[in-house]
C-alpha cells in the first residue's frame, strides 16, 4: 500500500481507505442527525484501521468516527497514521470537525496525509497550521512550565 515512505500512499491504497470508511460509514449509530459518517486509516505497518459515528440522546456525548478509529488503532497495537479517509453517508469526502483535526494531528502527526473536500489530498500541516502537540508540552516542560 504504500512504498515504504511515509507520506507516500499510491491510488490503490486511497481507493481501498475510501472502500473501507464506506463500509465503516454503514455501521454507524446516527439515529438523530441521519448524518452517518466513517473513517479509515492506513497505518505505518500497513494495517488499515476504521470508525463510525456514535451518537447519544444526550446529543454533546456522541463519538466521532475519527475517535471511533483511533480507539481502533490503540486496541490493534498502536502506531501512526500515515493517511486517512473519511466519508459522509452519501460516500464522498468530508472533512473532520476541529476536535478531530487535533486527534489526528496527535496519532499521525504533520506528515499524516488527509482527503480534503477543496484542496484533495494533503499533509495535515496544511490542514491544522500552528498545532498543538506532544512536542508543545515537551517545550513547556523543557522551559518548566509544565
Amino acid at each position: 500500500m504504500t512504498d515504504g515512505v511515509v507520506g507516500r500512499v499510491d491510488d490503490a491504497a486511497w481507493d481501498a481507505l475510501r472502500a473501507a470508511a464506506r463500509e465503516a460509514m454503514t455501521r454507524a449509530y446516527a439515529p438523530y442527525s441521519k448524518f452517518p459518517v466513517g473513517v479509515a486509516g492506513l497505518v505505518d505497518d500497513g494495517r488499515v484501521v476504521t470508525g463510525c459515528n456514535v451518537e447519544n440522546a444526550s446529543y454533546g456525548l456522541g463519538l466521532c468516527a475519527e475517535c471511533g478509529m483511533v480507539s481502533d488503532l490503540a486496541r490493534t497495537g498502536g502506531g501512526r497514521l500515515v493517511a486517512v479517509a473519511c466519508v459522509g453517508g452519501d460516500g464522498r469526502p468530508l472533512m473532520p470537525c476541529g476536535r478531530c483535526r487535533q486527534l489526528l494531528w496527535e496519532h499521525g502527526g504533520a506528515d499524516m496525509l488527509i482527503e480534503t473536500v477543496s484542496l484533495g489530498i494533503v499533509p495535515m500541516r496544511e490542514v491544522l497550521p500552528d498545532a498543538f502537540g506532544p512536542d508543545d508540552l515537551v517545550a513547556a516542560a523543557e522551559r518548566g512550565q509544565g
